[in-house]
């Protein structure tokens, strides 16, 4: 078991029963690292006459060994504005890529846009919609984000709880991401970026948030055929106090380990 789980795959047990209840033919999923919900997805896919495809312009070599025998499943190495133009006919998304507002809101907006092409409803589940990147901005790349939408940030600096300025320390992407300098604000953070592009469709989205491993979104079409039986599943889950009180615990311990081993390493210096 990792110290910190993080990825969407954990959250298989409410993923599943929506891909039964919906029962789409073509997925895709956006951000595959390891293959965590990947094999997830593949499995119900296999079972389930639908095929699955990753967008990842840079997964582990993990995955990559595992995507080279794996059945009813495509891998686009490409960043996921890149390659969304050219998907066809797609009935459900996993967006757990970029964790910043431009590339999570212009993912929305294509997605909304395949929806009215297709003429299919919209289901998507969008991770990361909690603290630390719900309302703060982090960048693999930043150099694909147009400089009038990128952030100010530091791949040197760490967040931590209650605390919107940047900290010695604290949760840090060690040269793997940056984060952006400040917390909030327009144009910062995947939550954000979610509420920008639902606020000028008015009814037309429903959203449920689940407040747990960083948080994820399920964001879906409100006249969908299984809409309100989607309603009901998902309603025992959208911003559950118990839930949040949990993660917030989850959180401040691994904060805590990450401060012992900080001050450890201090003296052994």
């Amino acid at each position: 078991m990792e110290l910190l789980i993080h990825s969407m795959g954990e959250f298989e047990s409410l993923i599943t029963p929506v891909l039964d209840l919906v029962k789409p033919r073509k997925l895709v999923e956006v951000g595959s690292e390891h293959g965590g919900l990947t094999t997830i997805l593949n499995s119900w896919t296999l079972s389930n006459d639908a095929h699955l495809l990753s967008v990842d312009p840079a997964p582990s070599e993990k995955f990559k060994h595992w995507a080279q025998n794996a059945q009813c499943f495509t891998h686009i190495a490409k960043p996921s504005l890149e390659a969304f133009p050219e998907l066809q006919d797609i009935d459900c998304w996993f967006v757990d890529g970029d964790h910043n507002w431009y590339t999570v809101y212009h993912e929305l907006q294509n997605i909304h846009q395949h929806g009215l092409t297709y003429q299919k409803p919209v289901l998507a589940f969008l991770h990361d919609v909690a603290w630390p990147c719900g309302r703060r901005d982090s960048y693999y790349a930043p150099e694909r984000i147009p400089a009038e939408y990128r952030q100010p940030h530091s791949y040197d600096i760490g967040v931590t709880l209650d605390r919107g300025a940047i900290v010695a320390g604290g949760f840090r992407g060690l040269g793997a991401f940056a984060w952006a300098i400040d917390e909030g604000g327009p144009r910062n953070g995947v939550l954000t970026a979610i509420e920008d592009f639902v606020a000028p469709h008015g009814e037309k989205y429903s959203l449920a948030l689940v407040p747990g491993v960083f948080g994820i979104g399920v964001l879906f079409t409100s006249d969908a055929p299984w809409a309100d039986a989607l309603t009901r599943f998902l309603l025992p889950y959208h911003q559950n106090s118990l839930l949040a009180k949990l993660e917030e615990n989850r959180l401040r311990n691994y904060l805590k380990v990450i401060d012992f081993f900080d001050q450890a390493n201090a003296r052994a210096v």
